[in-house]
């Protein structure tokens, strides 16, 4: 079934990990998918693994952690596409560091790439967003649910996406414009790498998500997919201001 036959999806942070994933399965559901990255070489590899019967796909190559990029990015789409009904804002980083020696610079980072920049897309595409259709799904963490040691600024541009996610979900109810995050557990993607981790630091704490997910395993970022697809469908036309855990159970447990 095409759940999203002729609607326009902008994703951010599309180029790799959760964004990539959900733009096959939006392009599959039949949208019309814009694809915000840094590098164009690896969106043109995305676009190229999408079926061609699939729903069309555009690349949009911008750098949201400038100041013009935001506004830049949606321009593009709106001048290709006209309109957009659904907004997927994947993009996002890590880093490591506790209340002792997290630096401003990284604080600041942190909260400009995942946190500004999640408001900011939000307010550009409102006046091209309308009922019935109109959404916007948030890409958070588990750590916007638990508290977790040792990423304390991630955890808290997190936190504060929930918050967003459930404040702006009232404002545009009477819109009936909808607005949602997924809080994805430990996910395999590049995330964690493009934080200085190791290779083989990383293989360790993937190993170790076996014992901290109770479902015992990580997950993937297609799974992920499937539940940003459903919310942004009109199978969840009742659903606004939700955050979704998606982690084999790992909000539920205690600190280990």
């Amino acid at each position: 079934m095409k759940q999203l036959q002729d609607r326009v999806a902008l994703i951010t942070g599309a180029s790799s990990g959760i964004g990539a994933a959900v733009a096959k399965r939006f392009a599959q559901a039949g949208a019309k998918v814009a694809l915000i990255g840094r590098n164009e070489k690896t969106l043109q590899q995305l676009i190229e693994s999408i079926s061609k019967a699939d729903g069309q796909v555009y690349p949009i190559v911008s750098d949201l952690s400038d100041s013009s990029g935001p506004k830049q990015a949606v321009e593009m789409a709106i001048a290709q596409l006209g309109k957009i009904d659904i907004l997927v804002n994947a993009a996002g980083i890590i880093s490591m560091g506790s209340i002792a020696n997290t630096t401003m610079a990284a604080w600041d980072e942190m909260m400009q790439i995942n946190l500004r920049v999640v408001f900011e897309m939000m307010q550009l595409v409102l006046p091209y967003m309308n009922a019935p259709q109109g959404n916007i799904v948030n890409i958070s963490s588990v750590t916007g649910l638990r508290s977790f040691p040792g990423v304390l600024a991630y955890c808290v541009s997190k936190a504060a996406v929930d918050q967003l996610t459930r404040c702006a979900a009232l404002e545009l109810a009477e819109r009936g414009v909808r607005v949602n995050a997924v809080n994805p557990g430990v996910v395999i993607t590049n995330l964690h790498r493009r934080s200085g981790m190791t290779e083989e630091n990383y293989q360790a704490f993937l190993e170790r998500s076996k014992t901290t997910h109770p479902i015992g395993r990580p997950g993937t970022a297609e799974e992920v997919a499937e539940l940003v697809l459903f919310l942004a469908s009109d199978q969840a036309g009742w659903i606004t201001g939700a955050t979704y855990a998606i982690d084999g159970g790992r909000a539920l447990t205690c600190a280990r």
